[in-house]
This record gives C-alpha cells, sequence and structure tokens, in this order.
C-alpha cells in the first residue's frame, strides 16, 4: 500500500492543524493506522493508532486528550486532528499501516510491526 500524508504545517502554540493521510493500492480496511513522529535527534515514537473499523484508538500519553486519530475507509484516509500544540510537538510526522486481515481489534505501537509507511509531513510549533 501507498501511503500519503499531508496537512503539515508552522502554527503557533495552543493552535490546531490536521493531518491527512491517503492511502492506495491495498483493501484499506485490512490496515490498522497509525501515526508516528520523529524530532531532530530523536528517535521515532508512536503518536495514535487506530483499529479497522475506527473504533478502537490508542494515544501516547504526551498526547492523549489533545490528538485525535479517525480514518474514513470509503476515502482510504486516516486523519490525526492535533489541537492545543505544543512547542515539543514539533517533528516530522509519518502515517504507517500494520497488515492486519483478521481483524482482531487490536493496535500496535511498536515501530517494526508497521508494514508501510508514508513520507512525512512536518509538523512546527512556535512558542
Amino acid at each position: 500500500v501507498q501511503l500519503q500524508a499531508s496537512g503539515g504545517g508552522l502554527v503557533q502554540a495552543g493552535g490546531s492543524l490536521r493531518l491527512s493521510c491517503a492511502a492506495s493500492g491495498r483493501t484499506f480496511s485490512n490496515y490498522v493506522m497509525g501515526w508516528f513522529r520523529q524530532a531532530p535527534g530523536r528517535e521515532r515514537e508512536f503518536v495514535a493508532a487506530v483499529t479497522w473499523s475506527g473504533l478502537s484508538t490508542d494515544y501516547a500519553d504526551s498526547v492523549k486528550g489533545r490528538f485525535t486519530i479517525s480514518r474514513d475507509n470509503a476515502k482510504n484516509t486516516v486523519f490525526l486532528q492535533m489541537n492545543s500544540l505544543k512547542p515539543e510537538d514539533t517533528a516530522v510526522y509519518y502515517c504507517a499501516a500494520d497488515y492486519r486481515p483478521f481483524r482482531t481489534g487490536h493496535t500496535t505501537r511498536i515501530v517494526d510491526e508497521y508494514d508501510y509507511w508514508g513520507q512525512g509531513t512536518l509538523v512546527t510549533v512556535s512558542s
């Protein structure tokens, strides 16, 4: 599956951004979708994930209550709504797809368990 992330940009602290990730090439609903981020000099870290149905989500503690992940299977797109942004949210954000054809209702935070990655979109939050 090919993933194309978009929606990054420069925003002031306290502001909002909505990231999108469009998927193509395979049955989108067979994939758990996740968002990760990587700041300069740091390892890639988990942000959020959503099951195939969209009914179950998981968030890193650092973004819980501020970010919302969702998906539209009819449009093969996953979203990350980011509110109350902080300077420490500055990073390149990546969407990723984890192939789970049995649709178990589980998600994962582990980078290596995701099979496909988008190219990343830069989010910069100024103080």
